[in-house]
């Protein structure tokens, strides 16, 4: 029999392991946005595929892959992190992949909906127990922030 009101800590286990592998995927990309190809190469990148306002975009996206995957990690405001994300693999789903298909090897879109479908449950979910979110902001911040 199980005592269904022990609580549990497999899925605050399971959303540190998706944070932290998400995370890390995310600010390995916009770490190689500024630091790898840097900023005015891929603002040269984004113009070549018409993004608008490619000098503006650019660096945002960068900055919000580079330091949202790292707070990722955290699990710190992941709620409004997870959304950034979400946003930014839409945006690349739709500006970029959609038109190649679904395979990621044709420049296709299964890697963006993937990340991006992750980045969604994330804020949907929260960081989970393991987190800094989980440590310092519960019952001291609004659950839309943590």
């Amino acid at each position: 029999m199980t005592n269904t009101k022990a609580s549990s800590s497999a899925p605050s286990l399971g959303l540190l392991i998706l944070r932290v592998v998400v995370g890390a995927i995310f600010a390995a990309h916009g770490a190689q946005k500024i630091f790898e190809f840097t900023l005015p190469g891929t603002i040269g990148s984004f113009a070549g595929m018409g993004i608008p306002l490619p000098e503006i975009a650019a660096p945002i996206v960068a900055f919000v892959e580079l330091i949202g995957g790292l707070l990722l990690m955290l699990g710190l405001f992941t709620r409004p992190v997870g959304i950034l994300l979400a946003i930014d693999m839409i945006v690349a789903l739709v500006a970029v992949h959609l038109p190649a298909g679904l395979w990621v090897g044709e420049g296709g879109y299964e890697f963006v909906a993937v990340l991006g479908a992750a980045a969604l449950a994330l804020a949907f979910t929260g960081a989970g127990r393991f987190s800094v979110d989980g440590a310092f902001l519960r019952g001291r911040a609004p659950a839309w922030l943590s």
